[in-house]
């Protein structure tokens, strides 16, 4: 028997998919919500979602729809939108969710037009509605699959994040409780725009010690930017952010990796994500504008960015990056 009874995920690629099946462990009902009617549709007809998730059929409490008035019914959301979509989401969703229904973001990105981070976003739109950051070293293959898989929630509140920790827990899936909402939202944010980097590395055949330097330069300056905001160090070194980053950086499952990988092995920043969509290349941008502000060194960040944005070619961004001025490690 179901511990609990509604939860809507919002977002049924395969991360949200992934998210709605382990949910339905432990509620009577999932709602799985997708924009396009004829891929609701789809997975209507065939109880999987073969478009994002091929291979996993989807669980028995997993009701797929396409009206997000869905969230009436739920006690609490997981919104699995992209970073860039989470605003427009949240303005679908206003005026149907229930007084005191939590929404967990599942985004990791910064919104490029305001520099806000998702619970930010949230709280703009939605205020009143208690709010949290759902991060960690998870891809959505493994959690589907029943592989053990761990990751952080983060809440203001604590008393929230431990009642959603419990709530969408499972055997395979373990999460981690926080406080530190910036920590754990940054962590997710920047870790994409690092692994563009180390996936440029490879596809460029630059070997195993200049990926291996690139990733603990990059966790240097994931931390700096952090710790200038305000964000715990022990979160950084955490799940949320050490632990997302060795995974993101190491694995062509990652979308950033495998842009990073397409553009070091020459082809084009415009083309190279082959129409997939990759949160880093959005929030590379505005991660740099913020480092800028706030007086932070990312150097590897601002490598990246201006690759993407056609100002630098790789081979010259790599020969800036070995000749900076030499300087104590930190």
């Amino acid at each position: 028997m179901s511990e609990y009874r509604t939860l809507a995920v919002l977002g049924a690629g395969a991360w949200g998919t992934a998210l709605a099946n382990m949910a339905a462990l432990s509620h009577e009902k999932v709602y799985l919500w997708a924009r396009d009617a004829e891929h609701v549709e789809a997975m209507l007809e065939t109880r999987s979602n073969e478009r994002r998730l091929p291979g996993v059929e989807l669980a028995r409490q997993v009701e797929p729809v396409a009206d997000i008035a869905c969230v009436a019914d739920a006690e609490h959301v997981l919104a699995v939108v992209p970073a860039q979509s989470l605003r427009q989401t949240a303005i679908l969703m206003r005026g149907h969710l229930r007084p005191g229904a939590a929404i967990v973001s599942c985004a990791k990105g910064i919104e490029k037009d305001s520099g806000l981070y998702m619970r930010d976003v949230l709280a703009a739109i939605l205020p009143g509605q208690p709010a949290a950051a759902l991060s960690g070293p998870s891809f959505a293959d493994d959690l589907a699959r029943g592989l053990p898989t761990a990751v952080t929630l983060a809440a203001k509140e604590m008393e929230l994040a431990e009642m959603l920790c419990a709530r969408l827990a499972a055997p395979h899936f373990r999460l981690y409780r926080s406080s530190d909402v910036i920590g754990v939202e940054i962590g997710g944010a920047v870790k994409n725009v690092l692994a563009i980097a180390c996936g440029v590395t490879l596809g460029r055949r630059l070997g195993a010690s200049a990926h291996a330097a690139l990733l603990a330069r990059g966790f240097a300056e994931m931390m700096r930017f952090a710790r200038a905001q305000g964000a715990r160090p022990e979160t950084i070194m955490g799940l949320s952010g050490l632990g997302d980053l060795a995974l993101t950086c190491s694995s062509p499952q990652s979308r950033n990796y495998s842009l990073g990988f397409a553009i070091g092995s020459g082809e084009k920043p415009g083309s190279a994500a082959h129409g997939q969509l990759t949160e880093g290349a959005w929030t590379a941008a505005v991660l740099t504008q913020k480092a800028r502000e706030l007086g932070v060194a990312m150097p590897i960040a601002e490598a990246v960015s201006s690759i993407l944005a056609g100002r630098i070619e790789v081979g010259a961004a790599i020969e800036a990056l070995m000749s900076r001025p030499f300087r104590a490690e930190g």
